[in-house]
């Protein structure tokens, strides 16, 4: 079982159970111990009025006067008691009138034992030495078996309302149990890269869960210092990085500015321009990434409609789209709000398009797709390149991880998709990447929650979105 609570309500149930079936066990034999001592002590009694009935010479008297003494006072209970007399090494000299001529059967070295008798059935016999007679008195066990057999049943009923019992209030025990571990769970799960500064609650008793949350916390204090250090220097550095390159990067121009260069050199001097504004704006992206994992970006989220968002950034899309040689698909169903922003929104949704464009052949066809329905708006766009396997798909979305590259083509920064994750988490959604299903490629949706449905006195009913 893969829940402690389960496994800690079986153990619970399992143990209640067993010990019930052990003390059942244990009181079967002591009651059986019970009735078996006092059937003997009716055997006993019995002896001590047969021995009285013959008295003291009973040496002297004929064996005609013996049975007759005995069978008067045997035959009132011959329901109760089974009684032969022998006389070794003679035959015997007795049988009560309810074995039928049977004698009992004799065990050599006890005087005390339970044996079966044809016709008459289980025995428990005392054999009582007389001399120069054994006397031997057996007394049915029915009675003691029935009650025995009464006594089975209702432990076995008893067993099986235990078991219920004991499985029911193991399971509300483990839970109550847990309830502390769960709620550590709990808070140790909110605590992320953006909500650091919070700790779990000290049980207020000394004991083993009060040691495990001082060390959880002391675990969290740690990590939190070591991401301020981290986030901090990452900061510190972008920002004094700036300055000397916007220095170098102005010393440059200036160089191109009073052409006093050669060719070659001028070129060169291009080159490093270049390669300076990718590095600002690598720091740019890093310095956004850093402040959104915390929360330090603020969005102004106004509710609209994706259509009518879809719509206007369109022509933009297709542009840069067919600038490139390949085709532009859009597709959107469904009608209602969304809480966004539009600049980040669409900066998403150009990182997107641009690495579709990336890996798509010449005249290929990029598909984007809106869909509103569920709760949910999502947007998918799917390109026709050679795609990534499950594994890529998980990393695409890491910091400076690039797939597909070819020789010669612009690295990027590979923090692209970084970005797009992180606005899109600020929005309250969810991203992710898929190979297609229909054929070659990659599909990547995001998804933003729908906003509560809000009744405007006037609605413009928009014409679906629809274009190759």
């Amino acid at each position: 079982m893969k829940s402690l609570r389960a496994r800690i309500g079986l153990w619970y149930a399992m143990s209640a159970t067993i010990t019930l079936a052990v003390l059942f066990v244990v009181g079967y034999l002591l009651l059986e111990t019970y009735i078996q001592r006092d059937l003997d002590f009716l055997n006993k009694t019995e002896f001590e009025q047969i021995r009285a009935r013959l008295g003291t010479d009973y040496r002297a008297l004929t064996p005609q006067i013996v049975d007759r003494r005995i069978r008067e006072t045997t035959n009132y209970a011959s329901v109760l008691f089974y009684i032969n007399i022998d006389q070794p090494p003679h035959d015997i000299l007795f049988y009560s009138n309810n074995l039928d001529g049977t004698p009992i059967p004799d065990v050599p070295g006890k005087h005390v034992y339970n044996t079966f008798v044809p016709g008459v059935g289980e025995l428990r016999v005392g054999e009582f030495i007389m001399p120069p007679f054994d006397v031997t008195i057996g007394t049915p066990t029915r009675q003691m078996r029935q009650g025995l057999t009464a006594y089975i049943e209702v432990c076995i009923a008893l067993w099986t309302i235990m078991l219920l019992t004991s499985g029911l209030i193991g399971i509300a025990t483990s839970r109550l149990i847990l309830r502390p571990v769960r709620m550590i769970g709990e808070t140790a799960n909110r605590i992320r890269s953006d909500n650091l500064a919070e700790r779990i609650a000290v049980p207020s008793g000394k004991d083993e869960l009060f040691d495990l949350v001082r060390l959880l916390n002391q675990m969290f204090d740690r990590l939190e210092a070591s991401f301020r250090q981290a986030r901090q220097f990452s900061e510190e550095v972008s920002h004094e990085l700036k300055t000397p390159l916007s220095l170098v990067r102005l010393h440059a121009e200036r160089l191109l500015v009073e052409g006093r260069l050669e060719r070659r050199h001028e070129d060169a001097v291009l080159v490093q321009i270049d390669e300076l504004a990718r590095i600002n704006q690598m720091i740019d992206e890093l310095l956004f990434i850093s402040r959104a994992e915390v929360n330090g970006v603020k969005l102004n989220l106004v509710n609209q409609h994706p259509e009518h968002f879809l719509r206007s950034i369109e022509p933009d899309l297709r542009a840069l789209v067919e600038h490139r040689g390949r085709c532009l698909c859009c597709v959107h169903h469904g009608d209602g709000l969304v809480a966004m922003e539009e600049k980040w929104l669409r900066q998403v949704i150009f990182n997107l398009l641009t690495n579709a464009l990336r890996v798509s052949p010449p005249n290929g066809t990029i598909v984007m797709k809106s869909i509103v329905g569920d709760g949910n708006w999502c947007l998918s766009i799917e390109d026709e390149g050679p795609g990534l396997t499950e594994e890529q798909c998980r990393r695409v979305f890491d910091r400076f991880v690039r797939f597909n590259v070819q020789a010669g083509e612009d690295q990027g920064s590979g923090l692209g998709l970084t970005i797009c994750r992180s606005i899109i988490e600020l929005h309250g959604g969810s991203i992710r990447a898929q190979p297609r299903e229909d054929g070659p490629g990659l599909r990547v949706s995001f998804e933003l929650p729908v906003a509560p449905p809000v009744i405007e006195p006037s609605q413009v009913v928009a014409q679906p979105l629809l274009g190759i």
